[in-house]
Order: structure tokens, then sequence, then C-alpha cells
């Protein structure tokens, strides 16, 4: 997370990747100061934190110049700094400020400003603040500014790390102060030539009911500042700055931020994940190996005494099993999105294991995930159309128009909803209708085109043929045992799938919701393939079963029965907004959920088409296997 390239200089982004391996990364240059030189002080939103032995209690966001927080302005009134598509995506509202803060210049306590009056219900707004716990934000050379936190692992194991952000005020005997001076700590690093570089930022925060005499500020200790709700309040702000020589190098000065907590349970995740597909890999390869060997052995075995009528379980639906299925046009168009954002998911994560979508390059993560949407939408189009060609679908122009629209239509249409509730709240992660026109834009001049080229060589290609032909009489289906129903057999199926992730899912919705730093990449992109395993063996072993049974639609039970994790982890979503989450407001929920509906969605598309298409294959090898009279 750090310089803000300006939007246009985002679509370069991928270009630069391949000359950045010889230079520093794009936007991520270090920066030399000298003794004396300025050393800007910006303000993001402000964003509320766990304190300790507390659950999160909103999920809103504010301008650090909102109204009613009165914080000091800087002569001229504040300007905003140019920030990435995703940067602003997530929230970052970056300013500059008042401070004045000088390399190696250490500050004993300094006048920032003193507020006019603040009324009443402005000091009722901040107090509300205090107790939900929200924390001020700061980037000083592109680091944030944090608080010293600690990660007790085991009792008497304290790891200490740089928390981001610290804390607005603090509630004490059932009343509530506002931080007023702030004891910023800023350790640097010297190099040749008198250079130096900021490899830390530290900031302490105290209430203090100091005030302004003849402009001069009286910094003799006195106490915590709590309001008096009379109109006639004001807040007196002041800061001091000390600079501590460190032995951290600018390359890793991002070391204590970002902390993996708890490796033991990543570690715990990953193995579990691993044995689920294990077992999976052990029964498909069981399935394979004994019974389709035994199976095809025995249908292939030239013998003309032998009755077709002995032929049982799979062999017997040989007619029916590539029938189209129902809604073949819809099923078409969400395996296409699916394996999209297959795609999506899967360069973005080599690109961050890679290292090119540093932390430190502020909002790289979101942007790079917003453009390879777009251009992937040319893998949309070819697979929606391969399917729905393969499916005898005829109506080519509306797969077409369906497969570019209705699902990126869907989730930018709940975004842009849920966008109108932060904008009531008057929250600082409202997308700015600048910044909606720029995505829709992308959209348009990106994604839309190449889902329609992807469309135009996928109906271009021959049709998909299938091994054995399909009997013009469906075949009756004989009934099936409760755990072969459609229902029951998804939600089974579903519940591995999401077994596989629902570890790394705990600390990716940690970083989400308590905004932390997720750093476990290496982690998850090895879940994300095992999750890919798990998806393609358990509807691969169901479809078997459901086969023996001589039940034949398999097409969209495939994508569901993957499918249903996405529906786990919204159920998962709802356990973790009750047991980890305090929120009060009816906004902050619906937010919350809104945004749960979107993420599970998302998963169940993208394992739906795992789903479908490694069924397809299958399928098509065992039955081309076969020998049919």
């Amino acid at each position: 997370m750090g310089h803000h390239g300006r939007l246009s200089s985002l679509l370069a982004l991928l270009l630069l990747v391949n000359a950045s391996m010889a230079f520093y990364l794009p936007g991520v240059a270090p920066h030399n100061y000298k003794k004396g030189d300025l050393v800007p002080l910006f303000v993001n939103s402000l964003t509320p934190i766990v304190s300790s032995n507390s659950q999160l209690k909103s999920v809103i966001s504010y301008d650090y110049y909102y109204e009613p927080f009165h914080f000091c302005q800087p002569e001229g009134g504040p300007q905003k700094q140019s920030e990435s598509l995703g940067s602003i995506l997530f929230g970052d509202r970056i300013f500059n400020s008042p401070f004045q803060i000088h390399m190696l210049e250490d500050t004993e306590c300094k006048l920032l400003c003193t507020t006019p009056a603040i009324p009443k219900e402005d000091a009722e707004f901040i107090t509300e603040r205090v107790k939900e716990n929200y924390a001020i934000n700061w980037l000083i050379d592109g680091l944030p500014a944090a608080r010293n936190a600690k990660d007790e692992r085991a009792e008497g194991d304290e790891r200490e790390f740089y928390g981001i952000g610290f804390p607005l005020g603090y509630t004490s005997a059932e009343k509530d102060y506002v931080n007023t001076h702030y004891s910023i700590q800023i350790k640097y690093h010297a190099r040749e030539d008198d250079n130096y570089r900021v490899v830390g930022v530290v900031v302490l925060p105290i209430s203090r009911n100091t005030k302004e005499e003849n402009g001069q500020l009286n910094c003799a200790p006195s106490g915590p500042y709590q309001f008096q709700y009379s109109d006639k309040d004001t807040i007196t702000y002041s800061y001091s700055v000390q600079w501590i020589e460190s032995t951290t190098p600018w390359a890793t000065r991002w070391d204590n931020y970002l902390h993996i907590f708890d490796p033991s349970i990543h570690w715990f995740s990953l193995v579990n994940s691993i044995v689920i597909v294990l077992f999976l890999t052990g029964m498909v390869a069981m399935i394979l190996l004994r019974a389709l060997h035994k199976d095809i052995s025995r249908y292939n075995a030239v013998d003309a005494q032998e009755d077709v009528q002995e032929d049982y379980g799979w062999k017997l639906v040989h007619g029916d099993v590539f029938r189209p299925p129902t809604r073949a046009m819809f099923l078409a168009v969400l395996v296409g999105n699916g394996a999209q954002l297959l795609a999506m998911a899967g360069v973005t994560l080599v690109f961050a294991v890679l290292g090119f979508l540093s932390p430190s390059n502020r909002g790289s993560l979101a942007t790079v995930m917003v453009i390879l949407f777009m251009i992937f939408g040319s893998i949309a189009g070819f697979v929606s159309a391969r399917v729905y060609k393969m499916n005898g679908g005829e109506a080519w122009k509306a797969n077409v128009a369906l497969t570019a629209v209705l699902f990126p239509g869907i989730i930018l249409g709940e975004l842009f909803g849920l966008n109108f509730f932060l904008i009531a709240s008057h929250s600082s992660g409202a997308v700015p209708f600048g910044s909606m026109v720029a995505v829709l834009a992308l959209w348009a001049l990106i994604s839309l085109p190449l889902s329609v080229i992807g469309s135009y060589f996928g109906f271009r290609k021959p049709r998909i043929e299938h091994p054995v032909r399909t009997n013009q009489i469906p075949r009756q289906i004989p009934d099936q045992p409760f755990y072969l129903r459609t229902i029951p057999s998804i939600l089974m199926g579903g519940l591995l799938p999401f077994g596989a992730i629902f570890i790394e899912l705990y600390f990716i919705m940690n970083s989400i919701w308590f905004h932390r730093i997720y750093y476990g990449l290496g982690f998850l992109f090895l879940v994300y393939s095992v999750l890919i395993l798990t998806c393609s063996e358990i509807t691969i072993l169901m479809c078997y079963f459901h086969l023996c049974n001589e039940d034949y639609h398999w097409s969209w039970r495939a994508f569901l029965t993957s499918g249903a994790s996405g529906f786990y982890v919204f159920l998962y979503s709802a356990l973790y907004y009750f047991t980890k989450l305090d929120i009060g407001s009816f906004t902050g929920t619906v937010l919350y959920f809104g945004y749960s509906a979107i993420i599970s969605l998302l998963v169940t598309v993208m394992t739906g088409a795992v789903g479908y298409v490694s069924t397809l294959v299958f399928l098509q090898r065992i039955f081309a296997s076969i020998k049919v009279d």
C-alpha cells in the first residue's frame, strides 16, 4: 500500500509486472530524506478496531475531516491525494494534514490547533465513536501509523507487532475520553551520504486536558480530557515527535505489520484440507481403478451369449446421460462466469505469492483483481458459448448478451445498492460517483467487448461431441434413496469443499472486518488449489453414485454440489456475525450481510463451475471407454 498511481496508469500495471523484476515494484521505491527535510503525514479514514476483550461494534468508516470530528485542518483546507482504483474501492480516503514533521528534528510539545466550540450533537457523535472503538489512521512515507499490539498465542508467550491505527479515545469507569495529544515515534534507518529512510511509525495517544494560553501551549501534565457537552467546549490538540534510530533496513520495514496470527492454525488448516483431498482422491481412485475398470472390461467382453439386459448401474443410462439439461442457457452463463472468477483468483494469487501485490503498494491487490476480472471476461464468453453449443442451444445472441451482462450486472447492482446505505450513513467507504463511472467504463470498454469476442470464438469452434448417442425417449428414473435425493446430496457434497477452506476463511474475514493485513498468501494459494481438487472430486464421486442408481440428471446437480460451499460460506458469515461482532446499527447489519452475500455468490459460481466441468470431463472419459451396441 504505498504511493498511488492515477486511474490511467492502472491498465499499464500488468505490463509493468515484467519490467519490475529488475527494478523496484511500481509505486514502492524507497524515499531518501536529508536531515531537516519535511516528512509529510497524511491522514486516512477512521475505522473501527477491536480492543482487548471486546467485539467489533461497527463496519462503517468515516472521513478524517468529516465535520462532526472537528479535527485540525491544514492551511488552505485539506487536499485529497491521488489513489489507485483498488485503494478507493476498499475505502481509503487520503488527505494532507497540518502536522509539521522534519527528519531527525525532535519536537517536545507542539500545538496543532484549538477547535472552535463543539456543538453538543457533535460531542455526542465523537463519544459514540469512542465507545465503538474507532481508530485514527495516518500514513508517513507510505507506512501506516501503528499502535503496539500483542498476540497472546499461549500463556506467557506474547508476541508484539504493529496494529494498524491507534484509538480515537477510550472509556474508563463509564466515562469517555478523547485522545488530544499524539506522541509520534518514528524509526529511521541511516544510509550512506547522510540519507535517512523511515522504517517504522508508532503513535502513543494520550488524553490531556491542556489549554492554549496566548498562543502558547501549557504542556504540564493535566488530567484526561472529557466532554462537558456544553456548546462552549473546545479541544486543544498537540503532538510530540521522537526520532529513533533502527537497524531495520527499508526492505523489511513491513515485517512488523505483516503479522501472521497463529501460524500453527494455518498449518492445521492446510493439513486438514490435504487430508480431505487425499481421502477423496483415494475414493475416486478406488472407483476408477476397481469399479470402472471391472465394469468396462465386462462391458467390452465380446461374448455373443451376453444379454444386454444384464447391464446395470451407470452403463444403463448411456442413452440419457448427455441429454441437455433444463435451463441450459442459464447453466452455460454461470459456468462461463465461474471460469472467469477461477482464472481471476488463480492469477491474482500467483502475483500475490510472487510478491508483486505487496501491501506497501496500497490498493494494488484490489486493483489487479478488478482489472483481471474485466480481462477474463473473454474466458467467460468462450466457456459459456462452448457449453451452450454442446447442450444444443441455438439462441446464441441471448447467450452472448447474458454472459456479458447478467452476472457482472448482479454483482455491480448489489454493490451500488449497498453504496446507498454507505452514503446515507455518511461513511467514507461510499464509492465516489467518479469511481463508479470508472468501474462501469472499465466494464463497458474492456469486459463487455472481450466477453463478446470470447463468445464469438466459442461459437466458431466445432460442437463438443459426446461419445454416446442420446435416445429420443427419456428413460424413467427409479426412486432414489433419501441421501441421493437432490437437496440432501447437494448439501452433503458442498460440506467437504467448505471444510477444506473454513479455517482460512476465518482469517480472511478477520482481515476484512478487523482491518488487518492478511499475509498468509502462501497458505491461501495452497488452500485455493485444495479447494479446486476437492470440488472436482466430490462432484465426480456424487455423480458416480447417482449414475449407479440410474439417475442421469447430473448437470445442475454437479454445479450445485460443489457450489453449495458458497451456501455454507454464508451460514458461516452469519455465525461469525453473532459470535465475533457486536454491530448495533441496522445499516451496519445490512452492509455486513450484503457483502457476505456477494462473497458467497462469488464462491458458489466459481466452485460450481469447477464441479460441472470436472464431471463433464469424467463422463466423457468413462462413456468413451465402453462399447455400446
